[in-house]
């Protein structure tokens, strides 16, 4: 019997194994993919925010990390927003050292008068007042004690009086403007008998 070349023999079995390993991966292929499909690639979605979506992640945030002050500042603000605008006879925005504080309202059944309809001296006192002086008299600022009780009882020292000067006058006068402490003011002209709420 004639012997085969060993290079001749070892070139088949090398042969013959790669197109096994052809077969096997070839129809490994076909099992998953199935037969007449075509494998692609299929590109991940991306996701790009918009505007409305961020608005909306906004908003949830807020409900999420709301606080009832929180809540109540806003509507606080809604509400001076819709009512702008509109004049109210009982409510003044007050004013100390030239900043604006909180609005106050007139106490029930008091009169309102506006600040530009006071006698012009009564303005220069309210003007002096919120600059913080200087005044013209010693008195101006004193303590007012309310003896009367026409004002809201409050706290010793919470109402401040100063002079609102009367021509002619020989003396102070009985013209005065009291504030209170949330920056409330009262104007009188009858020495403390009867008071105005000004509004500003």
């Amino acid at each position: 019997m004639r012997k085969r070349n060993p290079v001749v023999l070892i070139f088949i079995a090398a042969a013959v194994l790669l197109g096994g390993l052809l077969i096997l991966a070839s129809s490994r292929r076909a099992t998953v993919e199935g037969p007449g499909t075509v494998a692609t690639t299929v590109p991940l979605p991306t996701f790009a925010p918009t505007a409305s979506t961020a608005r909306s992640a906004a908003t949830t945030a807020g409900r999420a990390g709301a606080t009832p002050t929180t809540a109540a500042a806003s509507t606080g603000a809604a509400s001076t927003g819709a009512t702008s605008g509109k004049a109210d006879a009982t409510t003044s925005t007050t004013r100390a050292a030239g900043k604006a504080t909180t609005a106050v309202t007139a106490p029930r059944g008091m009169r309102s008068v506006s600040a530009s309809a006071l006698p012009a001296e009564a303005r220069a006192t309210l003007a002096l007042v919120t600059a913080g002086g200087p005044f013209p008299y010693d008195q101006d600022g004193a303590v007012f004690q309310n003896r009367e009780g026409v004002l809201p009882k409050k706290a010793a020292g919470y109402y401040h009086e100063y002079t609102v000067e009367t021509p002619g006058s020989g003396d102070r006068g009985a013209r005065r403007v009291v504030t209170g402490a949330a920056g409330e003011r009262y104007y009188t002209d009858d020495h403390y008998a009867t008071f105005r709420f000004v509004v500003a």
